[in-house]
């Protein structure tokens, strides 16, 4: 989703909103400079577990009754789908405290980023910012990008929609609040699609 070749995996990286994904553990075993950052992390590996435990059956379900929403190519049912996402969570909580003692897990949350200037290469945040575009409104999505401009060099945000698979308003008006703020603003496709017309 982010088209990261070698060249980007040989930078530093900070994922924001990471949650339980298992990038950071994936990244960081190939020898990836990668801090991971959520508020989640304020919690120990087994109330993180409990949180998984207790939302994963809803969330299917609403994946189910979306099910119109998604492309079924690579990922042929929600069944699989809930199979690769406790894969990957079961890989994050096995990283967790190792990671969170060395400091690729990180307790802290957009808007405010504990990290100096350009303490990084690339900022990523996926399935977070624009997603929420109405939960979270335009004046946290312009100040998280900002803070992930301020953080690191260049920033890749993926998906470009809202929920219900919308696009979402705030691409245009924050990407013009870039452009005047001296930035360069680039509407990517990439080769992954399973949020339809999220690519």
């Amino acid at each position: 989703m982010f088209v990261l070749r070698d060249r980007e995996l040989d930078q530093r990286i900070v994922d924001c909103g990471a949650g339980p994904a298992s990038f950071a553990c994936e990244a960081a075993r190939r020898g990836t400079h990668v801090v991971a950052c959520d508020p989640l992390y304020q919690w120990e590996a087994s109330q993180i577990r409990e949180r998984i435990a207790a939302t994963s059956v809803n969330i299917l379900e609403q994946t189910r009754q979306n099910h119109h929403e998604f492309v079924w190519d690579v990922i042929r049912s929600v069944e699989e789908l809930g199979a690769i996402r406790m894969a990957a969570m079961s890989a994050f909580l096995d990283d967790y405290d190792a990671g969170r003692e060395s400091g690729r897990y990180v307790n802290a949350g957009l808007p405010a980023l504990p990290f100096a200037d350009r303490s990084f290469d690339l900022a990523l945040s996926s399935h977070f910012l624009f997603l929420y575009t109405t939960q979270l409104g335009d004046t946290f999505h312009r100040q998280a990008i900002a803070e992930m401009c301020r953080v690191a060099t260049e920033v890749r945000i993926f998906p470009l929609l809202a929920l219900g698979g919308q696009a979402s308003p705030l691409v245009d008006l924050i990407t013009d609040d870039l452009g005047r703020a001296g930035f360069h603003a680039s509407i990517e496709p990439v080769p992954y699609e399973f949020q339809r017309g999220g690519n």
